[in-house]
Parts: C-alpha cells; sequence; structure tokens
C-alpha cells in the first residue's frame, strides 16, 4: 500500500508539472518608436535603432506592434529580428508613410487574415479622418497559435495628436470593426497610441467596451507611471499608450524604462509590455 500511494503521489507530480509545463502564456508589447526624424539630432533614428532591437530581442515578445515606423525603420526591424514576419501598409498607402504594423514569431504564430484600415469615414482608401491633421491607420491580424491552435484577433493602432473628434471616432470605428470581425467571440488585445490620457473621451469609451489590461492585470504596474517622455530627462506622468482585452488574464503589465548608454531614450515613448494568458 505504501508502494501504490508512494507512486500515486510520484505521478500526481508529474501531472502537475505537465500542466504547468503546457501552460500558455504570451508576451505582447507595443512601442511607438518615434520615425526617423533627421531633426532629432542626439536622439535620431540611427543613435537609437542598435538599442532598439536589443530591447527587442531581450524582452522577446511574441507578438509586438510598433507605431510611427517609416518604410527604412520597419526594413531594419525585420532585417534585425529571427523568426520574425510583419503585417502593415504605410498610412500614405502603397506601403509609403508610417506604419502600424503587427510583427509576430512566426515559429509561434501564424497569421490567417489581416488589414490595414484608415481611421476616417472612408476607412478602405488612404484617408484624414474628421478633424485629424494626418492620415491614421489601424492594423489587425487574426493569429493561430502554432502548438494550441488557439486564435486571437491582435489591433494596433495610432490615433491622432491633434483632432480630438478624430479620437473619439477613431475608438468608435475599431470597436466596430472588431464586432464585425470577431464573430467566433476569440480572444482580442487593442493596443497602440491613443494620443490620449486616461481621462479622455475615447478611453473612457474603450473601457466600457473592452478590459483597461492595467486594471485587471494580476500584478500591479511595473515602470513609471506614463509612457510619453518627449526625449526630456525629467519624469514623465503623461501615459497615452494603452492595452485593452477581451476574454484574457492580464499577468502583468510593464511601462519599460531602459535606456542607451548615454542614458537617454531609446524612443519618446517607453514601450509597453503586457504577459496574458488564455481563460479557461
Amino acid at each position: 500500500m505504501k508502494t501504490f500511494n508512494k507512486y500515486l503521489f510520484t505521478l500526481l507530480i508529474l501531472i502537475n508539472f505537465s500542466e504547468l509545463s503546457f501552460s500558455q502564456t504570451t508576451k505582447i508589447l507595443t512601442f511607438n518608436i518615434r520615425y526617423d526624424n533627421p531633426n532629432d539630432l542626439e536622439n535620431s533614428w540611427n543613435n537609437r535603432k542598435e538599442k532598439l532591437v536589443n530591447l527587442l530581442r531581450n524582452y522577446e515578445p511574441v507578438i509586438f506592434g510598433i507605431q510611427e515606423g517609416l518604410p527604412n525603420q520597419v526594413a531594419y526591424i525585420d532585417s534585425s529580428l529571427i523568426n520574425y514576419n510583419y503585417i502593415g501598409n504605410g498610412r500614405d498607402g502603397n506601403n509609403k508613410g508610417e506604419y502600424s504594423a503587427l510583427f509576430y514569431n512566426k515559429t509561434k504564430y501564424l497569421v490567417l487574415e489581416s488589414k490595414t484600415f484608415w481611421l476616417s469615414k472612408t476607412p478602405d482608401f488612404v484617408s484624414k479622418g474628421w478633424d485629424a491633421a494626418l492620415p491614421r491607420i489601424c492594423t489587425y491580424g487574426l493569429f493561430k497559435n502554432l502548438k494550441t491552435n488557439r486564435k486571437i484577433w491582435i489591433f494596433n493602432a495610432h490615433f491622432d495628436h491633434i483632432g480630438e473628434i478624430a479620437r473619439e471616432n477613431s475608438a468608435k470605428l475599431i470597436v466596430k470593426k472588431i464586432h464585425e470581425v470577431n464573430t467566433e467571440n476569440y480572444p482580442i488585445v487593442l493596443m497602440g497610441d491613443f494620443n490620449a490620457t486616461p481621462n479622455k473621451k475615447p478611453i473612457l469609451y474603450l473601457k466600457t467596451q473592452l478590459d483597461d489590461a492595467l486594471a485587471i492585470s494580476k500584478k500591479p504596474l511595473y515602470g513609471p507611471i506614463g509612457t510619453f517622455n518627449g526625449f526630456n530627462k525629467k519624469p514623465t506622468v503623461r501615459k497615452i499608450d494603452y492595452f485593452f482585452t477581451s476574454n484574457l488574464k492580464v499577468l502583468s503589465y510593464i511601462h519599460i524604462d531602459d535606456r542607451l548608454n548615454n542614458n537617454n531614450y531609446i524612443s519618446d515613448h517607453f514601450p509597453v509590455l503586457i504577459i496574458v494568458s488564455n481563460k479557461e
């Protein structure tokens, strides 16, 4: 009997270990990388790009979205990372202008559907929306986990920095798109630079439609309170980059404040990282 109990105890340990080993957590990151502006001088892209790629290699997000990436920046990131592909289009159309690209580890995920649409009244065409100063876009994809076959919709957006009405309507347009495509009620992640602080209408609206990932995180925020540093050495409290989710557990939420060797910022925004798992 003792031998049997010992065998059963060992078996239970092995089963529990197996369950832990096969539990799925996913690291997802959003990062406004600051467009390649030669007027940035000491904060120019050439001074930041190597450290930026090293950051991505270090944190190893399975999926990450960038904002403000010009074609040369997207190409640099793409050529510097092993096992990653990306989806997206430039906001000026025909792969021109800034991207809100989604990069993914192709050894772990497969893209089943993808599209870029404009945040405007004519989302299928290059266009400015409402009172926006510039064309703005959202890129999304349906991703399948190659190990578990689970599917997840990921949306990556960049809202206008001037138009208040445009930001409000952009949030509503994205929620409408989510409802249109997510007919199977798969998990959702919406990320990006929304150019709005937490008390503004676009953010308050999104919180009524999706989960604020920080609010449901199992761990408290790690890192600075804000996400926009403006290359300013003084601490920032302006939060304009977010994650919203649906049908997911959020295990942790991090504002990453890694720096260049001279202590300058890697971008004028902090990257935001979440670790999620499926609700069972």
